[in-house]
Order: structure tokens, then sequence, then C-alpha cells
């Protein structure tokens, strides 16, 4: 139920409060994160006019990283300039990067220990349903016709059989979707409804230089970012795994176009089959814990890369290679917001650009059906071979190193999410459980 609106525009002091809110409860992925926003800022206090957030909405999901924590920063930018934008995209970011260091450590310390390798055993089986629920939702919203559902499958068939890179598969839909915008016109996101005037609609129209005015002070801050981000990985270019983490994420930080799941598939092959910093396991426990805490999912970076310099370093060194991921991974996404917001009101309802926005979405459906069944492959069978054909390879499954429990709870977690409609932490908890009773109680 909507609060009262109030009568004047928010002071940055007083908007803060709401901006940790929001991070602190951020939980469930992208779409539960962005409901929350929309109704703290648009529904409850209106703060912003829904056609704005939608507007802001499209924008973000044209740009690589977490849409929701850009969402964040565009409209932290939007209602106070650039300290507003750095407000909340931090408090959008920061408690779920204290909670997964937390966790990460306590999985690396004793993630080997039975009784702890039990619990995190359940968490990786309920994971597989959760990808699954996302490729549903995706595939609801984004394909909505012939082209769109042609553009997923080619997009599965191009990751999953031939080998296609990640990036070339993004850019090939947003260049179809950009030269057949008619094929895409009722994708993506809908239109805005109909709504209470907002407080800053009202503060830009009795002052309407005012986002003229912050353009200057944004593109200096944009800047400073790029610089930001570049200068520690040129720094530690020859720091050997350090460099390596620095090097890696920065370009993840470029292709994440969908979101997590839309890459976790690349990163999470070449994490554990080229530079072998951590199992595919240990990939699926990553995922488990960024499911249960607040922040964008793609927080699973970090987890990764504690992994991958805790192998040398200890607790120090992993906190290091988590810290530095984080700074790699979401220092781009301020340098795009502040950098592109500017422009943002000559992107408005041109049709191109919402054609490229619809052919990356029905893309990601791809992305993440092919996601979902690598993932399955290697929590359900002890044995995943790559078997070549030309220029078909194909992962492929030893059928006699199926492990029943692992099914068995994937089952459960489906049951729990699908039928009784638990929801993605008490789905979690109650795999968990099950997961160390299945290891310990029953052998």
């Amino acid at each position: 139920m909507d609060t009262q609106a109030p009568d004047r525009f928010p002071t940055l002091k007083e908007a803060a409060p709401v901006w940790w809110r929001i991070g602190l409860l951020s939980f469930g992925g992208p779409a539960a994160q962005i409901a929350l926003m929309h109704r703290e800022v648009v529904e409850e206090r209106h703060w912003i006019s829904d056609a704005r957030f939608l507007h802001a909405l499209n924008f973000c999901m044209l740009l690589p990283g977490p849409e929701a924590q850009q969402l964040a920063t565009y409209l932290g930018w939007l209602m106070h300039g650039v300290k507003g934008g750095l407000l909340a995209g931090i408090a959008f970011i920061l408690p779920g990067v204290a909670v997964m260091l937390a966790l990460t450590i306590l999985y690396a310390t004793l993630g080997d220990v039975p009784l702890v390798g039990a619990l995190f055993f359940g968490l990786k089986c309920a994971v597989l349903v959760l990808v699954v629920e996302a490729l549903v939702k995706v595939a609801r919203r984004a394909l909505k016709g012939t082209i769109a559902w042609g553009m997923a499958l080619a997009a599965f068939m191009a990751l999953f059989a031939f080998a296609v890179p990640f990036p070339a598969v993004v850019l090939a839909a947003g260049l179809v979707g950009y030269a057949l915008p008619q094929a895409f016109a009722t994708g993506g996101h809908g239109a805005a409804k109909a709504g209470p005037p907002s407080l800053l609609d009202a503060l830009i129209a009795a002052d309407p230089g005012r986002i003229p005015a912050m353009a200057a002070t944004a593109r200096r801050a944009g800047l400073v970012a790029v610089v930001l981000w570049v200068w520690p990985v040129a720094m530690l270019m020859e720091a050997g795994t350090f460099g390596d983490i620095a090097w890696f994420f920065s370009k993840m930080a470029v292709v994440t176009f969908g979101g997590a799941y839309a890459v976790l598939a690349y990163v999470a092959q070449e994490a554990v089959e080229y530079y072998r910093w951590l199992t595919a396991a240990d990939m699926l426990a990553g995922l488990g814990l960024a499911e249960t805490t607040p922040g964008p999912l793609i927080l699973v970076l970090q987890f990764v890369g504690f992994l991958a310099a805790f192998r040398e370093g200890g607790i120090i060194g992993g906190t290091a290679g988590a810290l530095l991921t984080v700074w790699v991974t979401f220092a781009p996404c301020f340098a795009f917001i502040f950098l592109g917001a500017p422009f943002v009101e000559t992107l408005h309802a041109n049709p191109r650009l919402k054609g490229a926005l619809a052919g990356v979405t029905a893309a990601v459906v791809g992305v993440i059906a092919n996601l979902a069944l690598w993932f399955a492959l290697r929590v359900i069978f002890a044995r995943v071979e790559k078997v070549s054909m030309g220029p078909v390879a194909l992962d492929v499954p030893d059928p006699l190193s199926l492990v029943p429990d692992a099914a068995a709870l994937s089952a459960l977690a489906a049951v729990c999410l699908f039928v009784l409609k638990l929801g993605v932490v008490r789905t979690l908890g109650v795999t968990a459980m099950a997961g160390f009773a299945a290891r310990t109680l029953l052998g």
C-alpha cells in the first residue's frame, strides 16, 4: 500500500537511508531487486515517475553489467547528481560484498569439513532449479514471436554446440534487433503505467536546466571511474594470479550483457577449465552463496576471485583477490552510467535501440539455457566428457556416473520453488538441510 507522498524533494541525507535499505533487502536476483526499487522510489515515495523509471531501466539493460545496480546508480544520479549516484550504487553492493566475503572465507576454510561440505552440497543442487526458474521468467518476458524464439535457440546452439564466444553471440543478437526492430516490437519492458506526478518531474519542470547542468560533472566522474578501473589492471599485468584476476574480470565487466546468469557459463568454463582456479562444484557453491546474500548475483565473481588468490595467499591473499574482483567489476558500472547519463534522454522511444535491447534479451534466454544445462550435467553426473564431431563439440555425461542424491535434492528444490512457492531463501534452506541429512545421517 502506498504511503502518503511527501510534499518536497528529499535531500541527499534524507535519501541515504532508503538506498541503504534497498541494498540490505536486495535478495532474490535482479527481478526482485528492480521490483523493490520500484516500490521504494516510485510507488511509496513518488520520488521518480514510472515512465522515467522504466526509461532508465531500458537504458541500463543496454549496458554490460548488473542492471539493478546500474539502475540504482542512475536513479541516484538523477536525484542528487554524482554524489547521489555514488551513494545509491555503493549502498546497493556493499552489504552483499561484506556478507559474501564472510561466507566465502567460511567455505574456503571449512568447506572440506564433512559437515560444512554437506550443507553446501544441498545449496549446489538448489542452484540448478534457481537457474531454471530464471530461464522461465526471462523467456516469458522476452520471447514474443517466432524471431525471438529463433534468436534464443540460435544463441543456445552457438554456445553449447559450437563454442562461439559469448561476446560474439550478444553482439550478433543486438545487431539483428537493431536491424529488425519491428520483429521484436513486443519484446522488452512494457509501457509505463499511469500514476501520480513525481517529485523529480516537478523539480525538473520548475528548473528545466537541472539535468543539463549536471552533465559536465557526470562526464568528469565517468572519466575518473575509467581511470580508477584501468589503472590497477595496468599495474598488475605482470603480477601472476592477481594480474590474471584483474584482466579476466575486467573483460567480464564489458561483456556481461543480460546480468549474472547470462555470463556465468562463460566465467565458469574459463575459471574451471582454463585457469583452474576452482572446480565446477565450487562454482555451484559460489552461486548458491550469492543467491543467499543481498546485492547483485554477479557478486559470485567475488567468490571466484577469492578462491583464485586463496590457493597461493591464504585468507589475506584471497581477501585481496576478492576485493580486486569487486573493484574491476563495479568501477566500469559507474563509468558507464556517468558517461551515458547525460545522453539518456536522446534514447527515449528510439525504435532501433529498443529492438537491439529486445534482441539481446531474447539471446539471453538461450545463454541461460546453456548455463542451466552446463551446471546440471556437472552436479547430477560425476563424469562429463567433451565429444567432438567436426565443428560440433558437446558435453556428454557418463550415465553410470549419475549421483542419485544430487538428482533427488534437485527434484526437492523444484517442488519447493515451483509447487510449494517457498521462495529463494527458504528453498535454499530446505535443500541445504536435506543435503546435510543425506550426506551425514544417511551416509
